[in-house]
């Protein structure tokens, strides 16, 4: 008899709604899509997807934009969520029981060119973020990448770190900029790695004092739109920060900067 191997991690409170990932999910697009188009086994994993399967759903269409023959396969912790999921796959969409080992289906060998991680961490310990994001990134193919982080309920706000095989890359932030006062709003959705760390003497405090000082600057652009008086404010920030975006994705309410200038202790 087959041994049953217990899922690596906990569960969450499952909360989800339709088309709450989808700045994440166009991130990725444009970003990974390169990688989408010439890898032998297009897989992506939504771990943690919650009570309803909406957001794997959402990410095949989206990643299928790109590739039309992606695989995503949803991951759950709650052996209940994954059987209500189950009247929802089809060709390219399986939903399976699992955790942070990662399980796919066919061969065990198999490595995901994807996994997103949202709103999965949040009710960890930040001394536990480290050792989740090693397992998981050792769970990627060679040019996969790992997208952690967290959204408000209706996916106005969202922040995430990007990470590969060898450890975080950059950290996004993105929002609808009609949403925001201040770019600082969006300190409420950093990833469990820096929620704490937005205090004096932390990197990512000072970058998004930064970030409110260059807004206010910019605020006459704002009589011609949120995103104009944004595009010039990330533009700004280049003088001080390590962007590695440009307006392609600033016109989108986006803005990414390099891991090391924002980690904690940093």
């Amino acid at each position: 008899m087959a041994r049953t191997v217990r899922p690596i991690g906990s569960a969450t409170r499952g909360t989800t709604n339709p088309n709450r990932l989808r700045r994440m999910d166009r991130w990725i697009a444009a970003t990974h899509a390169a990688a989408l188009r010439r890898s032998a086994d297009p897989v992506a994993v939504d771990l943690g997807y919650g009570a309803a399967p909406w957001t794997a759903v959402e990410l095949l269409g989206r990643l299928r934009t790109v590739r039309a023959d992606t695989e995503v396969v949803g991951i759950e912790i709650d052996p209940a969520r994954v059987a209500g999921a189950k009247p929802y796959e089809r060709d390219g969409l399986a939903f399976v029981h699992g955790g942070f080992e990662v399980p796919l289906p066919g061969d065990t060998g198999r490595r995901a060119l994807l996994i997103r991680a949202a709103n999965v961490l949040r009710q960890y310990d930040e001394g536990e973020v480290a050792a989740v994001w090693e397992r998981l990134c050792g769970r990627l193919a060679p040019d996969g990448l790992l997208v952690e982080g967290t959204c408000d309920e209706i996916g106005r706000r969202h922040v995430w770190v990007a990470l590969g095989p060898e450890g975080p890359r950059t950290l996004t932030f993105a929002a609808r900029l009609g949403s925001l006062d201040t770019p600082s709003d969006l300190a409420e959705r950093l990833p469990k790695a820096l929620i704490h760390r937005n205090v004096p003497g932390e990197a990512v405090h000072a970058f998004l004092r930064d970030f409110d000082r260059a807004w206010a600057a910019f605020a006459p652009y704002g009589a011609l739109s949120a995103r104009q008086r944004w595009i010039r404010t990330a533009s700004a920030l280049r003088a001080d920060w390590p962007v590695v975006d440009g307006p392609a994705r600033w016109r989108q309410g986006e803005l990414t900067v390099r891991w090391g200038a924002l980690a904690p202790g940093g």
